[in-house]
């Protein structure tokens, strides 16, 4: 894992006003930089990391999601689900199933071809090209980038489950 930022992903503060309702799901939440984003926009927030973190304002669930054990969230549905710098494949199908109609999912993390930039460099934690829009493709793609961003080699998307009449470009 690459060294966390303080601050939040430029990518995820960019595409934030779309989540105006519902609870907030940021999985693999590190030391919480988006859910705390979210949660100071009076949002209801669930943090989810193996690492116990107090975060202000926001309920945190210590899971490891990669040892096998069932998904913490079964039958439970979010207006919005964050995940960067956190690649793990099994959860491709159980993240738009956790979405709830209108709800909105802004994925970021390394691509193939970041290894020149240091960690992680082990392609099990490497994007493919265009994987997540295979992965999240049949939700209403907003946006989608992927390249060299002379830091590191990413990937990112903004999907919507269901009709995407109220997006906007940012400023």
């Amino acid at each position: 894992m690459a060294h966390e930022s303080l601050e939040p992903s430029a990518w995820v503060t960019r595409w934030a006003a779309l989540v105006t309702r519902g609870r907030v799901l940021d999985i693999a939440s590190g030391s919480g930089r988006h859910a705390g984003l979210f949660a100071a926009r009076g949002l209801e927030v669930t943090a989810v990391d193996r690492d116990p973190q107090a975060i202000p304002g926001v309920r945190f669930v210590k899971a490891d999601l990669e040892d096998g054990s069932p998904w913490p969230f079964a039958g439970q549905r979010f207006g919005a689900i964050v995940v960067t710098n956190y690649l793990h494949r099994p959860l491709f199908p159980l993240i738009p199933a956790a979405l709830e109609e209108g709800g909105v999912l802004i994925y970021e993390t390394f691509m193939l071809g970041n290894e020149r930039y240091g960690k992680p460099s082990n392609p099990n934690f490497l994007l493919r090209p265009g994987e997540l829009l295979e992965a999240f493709g049949a939700l209403t793609v907003v946006a989608f980038e992927q390249g060299d961003t002379g830091k590191a080699l990413v990937q990112r998307i903004c999907v919507i489950r269901g009709d995407a009449s109220r997006v906007r470009i940012p400023a």
